[in-house]
């Protein structure tokens, strides 16, 4: 077989389309075999099987016996093109990993989220004007002046139990409010 391949290489660098048809079908699967195990990649392996064939198409002519079997300059010339294929794809994707990193901090639509953070406060806003006033009262103090509950507590100049009280009341009342319906 060997031998068989020598002369086909042979023919196809004369140009012959029929021996290198043949060339292909003989020694295609090996091809795909190693691009499959250097690359993974069943999609960029079919692109290494491809370019193989091209180059042995082209480079034919450089084929000589003295220096290796066919099958050797067909598997060097396949390793050397799944390389190429790994490093491009690599650095590809790094490519694209530093252009997001770059890009992260571009909003990526800042009027819906501006549009829906004024919906969501206009909705709290009206829910408040539900609560007593007491509830009120204890949440923005809470919640808005960011007071703790003691510090409430002492600001209204009521117990401590008593600002919880009102304030969990009051963020009851707003979670039956603000519930979706």
């Amino acid at each position: 077989m060997p031998e068989h391949l020598e002369e086909l290489l042979l023919r196809t660098a004369e140009g012959d389309q029929i021996a290198f048809a043949e060339f292909y079908r003989m020694t295609s699967r090996r091809v795909f075999g190693l691009a499959r195990r250097v690359v993974v990649d069943a999609g960029l392996s079919e692109e290494v099987l491809q370019e193989t064939f091209i180059t042995v198409w082209q480079q034919a002519a450089k084929y000589s016996p003295a220096l290796g079997s066919p099958i050797g300059w067909l598997m060097t010339i396949t390793h050397r093109r799944a390389v190429d294929k790994v490093r491009s794809h690599q650095r590809s994707a790094e490519r694209d990993r530093r252009w997001a990193a770059a890009n992260q901090s571009i909003a990526y639509d800042d009027v819906a989220e501006h549009a829906t953070d004024r919906s969501d406060v206009r909705m709290l806003m009206e829910s408040l004007s539900f609560l007593s006033v007491l509830q009120r009262e204890s949440i923005q103090l809470a919640y808005f002046a960011g007071l703790t509950y003691r510090q409430v507590a002492e600001r209204l100049g009521i117990p401590l139990p008593t600002v919880k009280t009102r304030i969990r009341d009051g963020l009851e009342n707003l979670r039956t409010r603000l519930a979706p319906t």
